[in-house]
């Protein structure tokens, strides 16, 4: 079949801007454009977007098992995700799966690139964003099962991971019922080597928190304040009233 009847099957009900930046992807390097577009046609893959079949091209470029990208319904970016790691030799079968969106593939292929265990945080209940926590945390050599666990998001991982890499007690923090700011200010008063256990309380939102932690910093005697029912704005009146009368002392 010649070209350009390969290409008007290919590029029909196509939008003609997608068909001009088509043309310039394909004339950017040196391919068998008659053999990849007969794959494309051949195999009924003519209806999928262009940005797909750009990738379909480059795989069958490189020699790559193309089956891989179109066995699922995948878009253009899943698709790039599982070429490049195919690239690297990769085992894309455990990420080539519509389950994950691009970028929880992304975050699975890095840690393969790594030679991390990438089964620990390579399931759909976490975000890309959790699976970076998860893997950066492996890249440092932590328990990241404490913390590899659906119920924190990842700004409450990053924190546990941030103790973890401090060598803290993360246990003292490391519970769903602490958001990020809370778990915050109870890693840095464990830096600082104070009784957190004052504040390390779910019933104290972080500003509360952090009033009873500057007044751990100022030795001052905080049970005077350190109550759930007393808030931030009054801590800090007592706060400063209790550093002004230590100073007077």
């Amino acid at each position: 079949m010649k070209i350009e009847i390969l290409k008007s099957i290919v590029y029909k009900d196509k939008d003609k801007l997608d068909i001009g930046y088509f043309e310039d992807f394909l004339n950017k390097f040196n391919v068998d454009i008659q053999k990849h577009f007969e794959y494309i046609v051949y195999n009924n893959l003519d209806k999928l977007s262009l940005k797909c079949i750009a990738e379909i091209i480059l795989a069958l470029h490189k020699s790559l098992d193309v089956s891989w990208l179109i066995s699922q319904n995948f878009d253009h970016i899943q698709m790039k995700e599982i070429r490049w790691g195919l690239e690297k030799r990769l085992d894309v079968s455990i990420y080539a799966k519509l389950e994950f969106d691009w970028a929880q593939m992304r975050e699975i292929r890095k840690g393969l690139e790594k030679g991390l265990d990438v089964s620990i945080y390579a399931k759909p209940e976490f975000d890309w964003k959790q699976m970076q926590e998860i893997r950066c945390g492996l890249k440092e050599g932590l328990d990241v099962s404490i913390y590899a666990k659906s119920e924190y998001d990842c700004e409450q991982m990053e924190e546990i991971r941030k103790g973890l890499k401090k060598g803290l007690d993360v246990s003292v923090y490391a519970k769903p019922e602490f958001k990020k700011m809370q778990m915050w200010h109870i890693r840095i008063g464990l830096e600082k080597g104070l009784d957190v256990s004052i504040y390390a309380k779910p019933e104290f939102n972080w500003m509360q928190m952090e009033e009873i932690m500057f007044g751990l910093e100022k030795r001052l005697d905080v049970s005077v304040y350190a109550k759930p029912e007393i808030d931030w704005e009054q801590m800090k009146k007592i706060r400063l009233k209790l550093e002004n009368q230590t100073y007077e002392n």
